[in-house]
């Protein structure tokens, strides 16, 4: 699992899973990029990386909704780091809510930041991973993308474009040996799960976890460790559900 001096961007690395895998590839030796919309918390994120492991890390607010920021990103990743060996699209928004209720302005706001995101960040760096003939791209989607969720219509869309995206990349980019896979978590106990969700509802889905609880974000990094990892140099275009049992998918 050994990534030691790799350089990784980590999109919505302030919070939740995006912190825990930015912690997750500098414990096994990367330099990380702890990028967030929220500069503070994505400082707080570079800071205990730098202080509890040691590695390089700084902070950078991006909407990943806007291209320019998304290559603002790379650019400053590549004028401090150098080069770019591991991209992760972590970043993911969303709150249950019936399909018919639900406002144009919210319907956009899910696309932009669930599939626009990824696809943004995904253009902005492959260009630089095909020079250097090398990059492992791990996409964060969702078991919603995978079997749907009621209650959350668009987002599982987007995220069923997001593994649909990855397949498809993966199969463009393999000429140049870069890995392209999808990470697709079930529910994970992280603030936006708790503000997106009604207790009634949480403590069903433990229910129905044949696990009997929701995922710790240190397990999606865990997965995500792998993909970044030279374990994975022979593995592209793949879906990883880390669901507790919750989703079993061929």
């Amino acid at each position: 699992m050994d990534i030691k001096g790799k350089k990784a961007i980590v999109t919505g690395a302030g919070q939740g899973i995006g912190r825990a895998i930015a912690l997750k590839l500098a414990q096994y030796g990367a330099d990380v990029v702890a990028a967030d919309i929220n500069l503070e918390t994505a400082r707080e994120s570079a800071a205990e990386i730098v202080k509890t492991f040691g590695t390089e890390a700084f902070a950078f607010q991006v909407d990943v909704a806007e291209l320019d920021r998304t290559r603002a990103l790379v650019e400053e990743t590549l004028q401090r780091f150098g080069r770019i060996d591991i991209l992760v699209n972590n970043v993911g928004w969303d709150i249950a809510q019936p399909f018919w209720e639900t406002t144009e302005e919210f319907r956009r706001k899910i696309i932009e930041i669930n599939y626009q995101g990824p696809v943004n960040c995904c253009f902005s760096v492959v260009r630089h991973m095909i020079d250097n003939q090398a990059g492992k791209i791990v996409n964060i989607a969702s078991d919603a993308g995978r079997v749907g969720s009621s209650g959350e219509t668009v987002y599982a869309g987007c995220k069923g474009g997001v593994i649909a995206m990855t397949k498809s990349l993966a199969r463009e980019l393999a000429r140049y040996r870069i890995n392209v896979n999808c990470v697709s978590p079930g529910p994970t106990d992280t603030p936006g799960h708790e503000a997106g969700t009604t207790p009634k509802l949480r403590e069903a889905l433990k229910r129905a976890i044949p696990f009997g609880r929701v995922a710790r974000p240190e397990e999606l990094a865990d997965a995500v460790l792998f993909f970044a990892s030279p374990m994975s140099d022979f593995i592209t275009g793949q879906v990883l559900s880390v669901s507790g049992g919750l989703t079993m998918v061929d």
